[in-house]
C-alpha cells in the first residue's frame, strides 16, 4: 500500500472499540476503513483499515463479493471507468464531475451499520466511490475531477450497470444590433398550430421565418455541434423596432455542445454576412449561468429616437418635452401586451427629452427612459391607459411612424 508512515494516524481506545465492534461485520478494506474516514487525512480508506490492523490483531477483512456492504463496488472501479471513457467519447470536457446511483437497501444497510457500530467518523460509501471513480478518470482521460462548474457529469448507475451523461451547457454573453424592422428576437411559434406547422405558416411552425436568436445560434450550433438553444435577452424591442448603438446584451445558451472550443470573435464576425447584413453582434465571448440572471434581472435606462406624425407647432413640442421630464407617468398595461402581461399600473420616468428634428406633420424625438417604459404607448396615450402621454400633453393625436432604440445603458458586461 505505499510508505504511509508519515501520515499521522494513531487510533485511539475509542477507535479500536468502533473497530472491534465492527470487526465481525465482513468487510472489505475500503468499507471497514470508510467507518474512519474522516480521521487520518491523506490515508485511503483501506490504509486506515491496515493502521488499525495493527492495533488490532485478528482482524480479518473481506474480499470483492464477499463485502457484505458493498459486495465487490469498489474492486470494479476500474469497469466504471472504462463506461466513462466510452460515453464521454466525442465530447469535448476539461471539467467533470462523477456521480452514483445506488440500490436504496444498500445506503440503508450502511445506515443501519453505521448506527450499530456507532461511529461518528464514517464516510458514505456514495462518497468514496465517486471519488475513488473521478481519481481514476481524470488520470484515464486528462480532465479535471471536481464539482465545480463541470462541463460533464457521469452517473454511474449501479443497479443498472450503465454511465448516465448530462452535458451542461454552454453559455456566450454578447449585445447584439438588429437593423431589420420585420426581424423578431427570438422565434415565434404560429399561433394558429404552436409551433406544430400548419397551412397557415406555411408548415414551419413559426409566425416569423427567422429570429435574432436564430441567426446567432446557427454558426454557434455548427460549431459546437449543440441540439439547441435558449436565448435570454436583457429585454426586447418590438418586432418593427431597431436596436443599434452598442446592442442589446444578451447570454445564448447552447444545450448538449459536443465541442466547447471555438473562436466567439470569429462567429460573431460570420454573422453580418450570413444575416444579410440585418444583425451584428459584438463582444461574443464565454459566460457562465449567473450572467444569465443578471442579465434578465437588470433594468438598465435605454436611449430611444422616436419619429412621430402629428400636426403641432415646434414650439409646442418642446414645451411638452420639457414639461415630461417633470412628470411621473402612470402606465397601464397596454392593450397590445394586455393578454400576456398582467393587467396593472406601472409608475416610469423620462429621464431626458429633447427635439431632434421638426417639419410639418412630422417630427423627431430622442429620449432616455427608465426601463420597462412603453414608448409607442407613451407618445400616443393609448386610449388613455398612458397618462400623462405626450399626445394628452399637446391635445393633438399622434401616431409613431417608427422607433430605434439607440443605446441599452448596461455597462457591466462590457
Amino acid at each position: 500500500m505505499g510508505d504511509i508512515s508519515s501520515v499521522p494516524f494513531d487510533p485511539s481506545a475509542e477507535v479500536l472499540a468502533i473497530a472491534q465492534r465492527a470487526q465481525d461485520e465482513a468487510l472489505c478494506a475500503e468499507c471497514f476503513g470508510r467507518l474512519f474516514g474522516r480521521l487520518g487525512h491523506g490515508l485511503t480508506n483501506p490504509q486506515r483499515a491496515e493502521r488499525i490492523g495493527e492495533k488490532l490483531p485478528g482482524l480479518v477483512l473481506r474480499t470483492g463479493s464477499e463485502c457484505s456492504l458493498c459486495r465487490g463496488a469498489f474492486d470494479r472501479v476500474g469497469i466504471w471507468v472504462e463506461r466513462v471513457v466510452r460515453a464521454g467519447a466525442g465530447i469535448e470536457y476539461r471539467r467533470f464531475t462523477c456521480g452514483s446511483r445506488w440500490e436504496p437497501e444498500d445506503l440503508a444497510r450502511e445506515e443501519e451499520l453505521g448506527r450499530r457500530v456507532g461511529t461518528p467518523w464514517a464516510e458514505s460509501i456514495r462518497s468514496a466511490f465517486n471519488r475513488e471513480l473521478g481519481k481514476k478518470v481524470e488520470a484515464a482521460t486528462g480532465a479535471a475531477g471536481g464539482s465545480e462548474r463541470p462541463d460533464i457529469v457521469f452517473l454511474a448507475d449501479l443497479p443498472v450497470g450503465q454511465i448516465h451523461v448530462t452535458i451542461q451547457p454552454l453559455y456566450l454573453y454578447g449585445r447584439y444590433r438588429k437593423l431589420d424592422r420585420t426581424l423578431p428576437q427570438t422565434r415565434w411559434p404560429c399561433r394558429a398550430c404552436r409551433g406544430r406547422g400548419c397551412e397557415r405558416c406555411g408548415g414551419t411552425g413559426k409566425t416569423y421565418s427567422e429570429s435574432v436568436e436564430e441567426i446567432v445560434a446557427a454558426p454557434i450550433l455548427r460549431a459546437t455541434g449543440g441540439e439547441g438553444t435558449r436565448f435570454h435577452g436583457m429585454g426586447r424591442e418590438d418586432i418593427d423596432a431597431r436596436m443599434l448603438g452598442g446592442g442589446r446584451p444578451f447570454v445564448l445558451e447552447v444545450r448538449r455542445p459536443r465541442r466547447r472550443s471555438i473562436d466567439p470573435a470569429e462567429i460573431a464576425a460570420q454573422i453580418p454576412a450570413l444575416s444579410g447584413g440585418r444583425v451584428e453582434v459584438d463582444g461574443l465571448r464565454f459566460a457562465d449561468p449567473v450572467e444569465v440572471v443578471r442579465v434578465k434581472e437588470a433594468t438598465p435606462e435605454k436611449s430611444y429616437r422616436v419619429v412621430v406624425l402629428g400636426e403641432i407647432p415646434e414650439a409646442k413640442v418642446k414645451e411638452a418635452l420639457s414639461l415630461a421630464v417633470a412628470r411621473t407617468i402612470a402606465q397601464r398595461t397596454p392593450t397590445r401586451v394586455a393578454h400576456r402581461r398582467s393587467d396593472r399600473v406601472r409608475p416610469r420616468r423620462i429621464v431626458t427629452a429633447d427635439l431632434a428634428s421638426w417639419e410639418p406633420g412630422r417630427f423627431a424625438i430622442e429620449l432616455r427612459t427608465e426601463a420597462g417604459t412603453y414608448v409607442k404607448e407613451w407618445v400616443e396615450g393609448d386610449g388613455g391607459r398612458t397618462e400623462p402621454s405626450l399626445a394628452g400633453t399637446v391635445g393633438v393625436p399622434l401616431k409613431v411612424e417608427s422607433l430605434d432604440v439607440l443605446e441599452v445603458h448596461d455597462t457591466h458586461g462590457v
